[in-house]
């Protein structure tokens, strides 16, 4: 018996320190590391750009594209990579204004914090404005949890004037990283919730031309030339699985097929490799980009968009098209996930 109580005391530290959480500096940029020694599996967050995850490696391969190698410079010029945050709308708007609760709010254009003439992916993808409020590492996981108060900054409500503040945690667990957001509508009205996040998927090594991709969908949103969703819908009618040679996306679906829990399940595969994204029931939305590469180039990525609502959907449910838009009461609170996770790399 003192044998066996030897042997799990000295187990504890270990498993223990299984994983990671801390803080560092790269090339002058904040960055949060969590770490799962077990799984092989590291994550990179970038808290004063966007709060955005830019890496997340599998025995040393990120599984995210993000080909920036200088944060420094990155933070001065930065694009879409790793998995941006779209807030408080998410992809496009058909005018450079928004209807809420039967109001007409109309952009401020000369403040130059939103792009147009159609405005696309919100206010905060580079913000940095996002506070780290928690970090730490258990038996369980390492996580960190970062707050952004939108109601304390005017530029940001004179776009979009309700006040409410953001909340996300990123914890990594059993080689998953789940990204888990919350929103708090601190408004005397009931706040849209249209946002989402554009993560940007690659499977290491090997050439998009060689992926398949798996999309658990009934349904396409239909668009226009603008790629703005019309609020019709049509049958899904393409292969599943999809080889990615040959056929580029910049496509809205919905109606999703779900597990028993509720989780809806996306991947791409090649070379006995699989990265797997699951959103949460309040994502019924996936926006897939995966644009044709120009000459002599590649763009070996794909994007699974977890969305809480199709493109527009503030203006097209104004409109009557589109009765599904989500919202948060005045003083309530709206959270949900997503999940990222790879085998074989």
């Amino acid at each position: 018996m003192r044998v066996l109580v030897l042997l799990l005391a000295l187990s504890l530290p270990s498993l223990a320190q299984n994983y990671t959480a801390r803080r560092t500096s790269e090339q002058g940029v904040a960055v949060i590391r969590l770490a799962d020694a077990a799984k092989g599996v590291e994550v990179a967050v970038l808290p004063s750009i966007g709060n955005r995850v830019s890496e997340m490696k599998v025995h040393g391969k990120n599984i995210l594209y993000f080909p920036s190698s200088d944060l420094a410079e990155f933070q001065r010029t930065p694009n879409l990579s790793g998995v941006p945050f779209l807030a408080p709308w998410a992809n496009r708007l058909n005018e450079e204004s928004f209807w809420a609760n039967g109001k007409k709010y109309t952009f401020n254009m000369a403040l130059g914090n939103v792009r147009g003439p159609i405005p696309i992916h919100g206010l905060l993808t580079d913000s940095n404005l996002w506070e780290v409020t928690g970090l730490a590492a258990d038996r369980k996981s390492a996580h960190v949890t970062s707050r952004l108060q939108f109601w304390k900054h005017p530029e940001l409500m004179s776009q979009w004037p309700f006040a409410h503040e953001y909340e996300m945690t990123c914890r990594l667990a059993g080689g998953m990283l789940e990204v888990r957001l919350t929103v708090t509508n601190l408004s005397a009205e009931a706040m849209p919730v249209a946002l989402g996040f554009h993560p940007y998927y690659r499977i290491p090594d090997v050439s998009r031309d060689q992926w398949v991709a798996r999309i658990p969908a009934r349904k396409i949103a239909i668009a226009d030339s603008r790629l703005i969703a019309t609020g019709e819908f049509k049958p899904y009618d393409m292969p599943n699985p999809l080889p990615l040679l040959g056929h580029p996306l910049d496509t809205g679906f919905t109606d999703l097929e779900r597990d028993a829990d509720g989780l809806a399940h996306f991947s791409i595969e090649a070379g006995g490799m699989k990265v797997e994204t699951l959103f949460g029931p309040k994502y019924p939305v996936a926006v897939i980009f995966a644009p044709p590469a120009p000459a002599g180039q590649t763009r070996d990525f794909i994007c699974f968009e977890p969305m809480t609502g199709i493109t527009n959907a503030v203006n097209l449910h104004h409109e009557g098209k589109y009765p599904n838009l989500q919202t948060v009461a005045p003083g309530a609170k709206w959270t949900e996930s997503f999940w990222i996770r790879a085998n074989g790399v």
